[in-house]
């Protein structure tokens, strides 16, 4: 499988899991606080992974700014999900950083794959 198949696959599986676990409670807010770390980390990982393979020279500044624009998306998301949908910031924000780190971490081991030689 690729590396978007399992992080789609996993955070979808784990929200899944949430859902029936905790019940109504945490919906929506555990599935809003999946989507933007899920979306970052797989267009990450489609133009890290595109430009490893076409120039590799660039990976580094693709990240910086990479990091930048996740930066923007990330705060003004949170923003956004808090103020004007109005989901609860409890359950929102336990969500949010747990997919965040998870798929953080996730695509460091798939970029450490990448990278080996």
């Amino acid at each position: 499988m690729t590396p978007i198949a399992w992080m789609a696959g996993a955070s979808v599986v784990s929200w899944l899991i949430a859902s029936r676990v905790v019940g109504p409670a945490a919906n929506p807010e555990v599935l809003y606080g999946m989507l933007a770390p899920l979306i970052v980390a797989v267009v990450s990982w489609i133009v890290i992974e595109r430009t490893y393979r076409s120039n590799p020279e660039r990976v580094m500044r693709v990240m910086v700014e990479g990091l930048a624009v996740k930066a923007v998306f990330l705060g003004a998301y949170v923003a956004g999900m808090l103020r004007l949908i109005g989901l609860r910031p409890v359950p929102f924000v336990v969500s949010f950083t747990s997919y965040f780190i998870a798929l953080h971490v996730t695509e460091a081991v798939f970029l450490r794959r990448l990278f080996k030689f």
